[in-house]
């Protein structure tokens, strides 16, 4: 009898011991994983491309899109950049988006330091065994980089990681003149992440060269939305009209499918 209560006592005590531990796992994945799990999402941008494309690590992907209040994107924006990512990765277990809000930051301007300070800030999803993450921040302010002659629209900037400038976005769409909101949205949004996919020669390799001399890591064909002026001022007046966004053209396609991608 005390041979079987002693058995029974230690069950108990290991029964606890693998709760505590699910628990304590679950914690730290809620609280945005280890440092060495962040450091993982905090390369350079193209550096994970066949991780994003292929299925060979990471079996699904979520989106945390972060947006400060009152600048949220289009529902019609976001369903555009899911449907792009499922047509160029292979993710059996599926794409998630996750939004939320966050107080204005108080910023008229922001360089790329101040993005990283809020994405390390706010951030909480990093890769796990079989996820992999990526940040998306859609700001209150203008690029630090805007001059009289041009804006910036967007910029990935880590290898998971980009910012849409969405209040010059705003500025730039939706009246007389200009291109439908959901249209630049789409074009800034999907442009950025095809750099975080390694185009163009950005982590993924070309399969023939067709890379602007005069704009490095943006395709040389006018009408890929891989050219450089998709994520600035400039290339608006060839969305005005448009009710789509524009596509990647077969070099940049043969080039993901090459790096593990569709």
């Amino acid at each position: 009898m005390k041979y079987r209560l002693l058995i029974a006592l230690l069950l108990i005590v290991f029964l606890n011991a693998c709760s505590k531990e699910e628990v304590s796992s679950q914690d730290e994945a809620n609280n945005g994983g280890t440092e060495s799990n962040k450091a993982a999402n905090q390369k350079s941008t193209g550096a994970s491309a066949n991780d994003l494309l292929s299925s060979s690590t990471f079996k699904s992907m979520v989106i945390e899109l972060v947006y400060v209040d009152g600048f949220e994107p289009s529902e019609t924006s976001v369903n555009n950049l899911k449907s792009f990512i499922e047509a160029r990765t292979f993710k059996p277990q599926g794409i998630t988006v996750e939004k939320r809000a966050i107080a204005p930051t108080g910023k008229a301007k922001y360089s790329t330091e101040d993005i990283i300070r809020i994405e390390e800030s706010k951030r909480t999803k990093y890769n796990t065994n079989n996820q992999i993450a990526v940040w998306a921040f859609f700001a209150d302010g203008e690029s630090n980089k805007n001059t009289e002659n041009g804006v910036v629209l967007g910029t990935a900037y880590r290898n998971t990681s980009f910012v849409i400038f969405q209040e010059t976005i705003e500025d730039l769409s939706n009246s007389a003149f200009e291109p439908n909101r959901s249209v630049l949205e789409t074009t800034v949004i999907t442009h950025e992440f095809g750099h975080i996919l390694g185009l163009t020669n950005l982590g993924t390799a070309m399969v023939t060269n067709h890379e602007d001399s005069s704009h490095p890591k943006h395709c040389n064909v006018e009408s890929c939305l891989m050219y450089w002026s998709a994520e600035t001022g400039d290339g608006l007046s060839n969305l005005i009209g448009s009710s789509k966004a524009p596509e990647l053209d077969d070099q940049c396609i043969a080039d993901l499918q090459a790096n593990g991608g569709k």
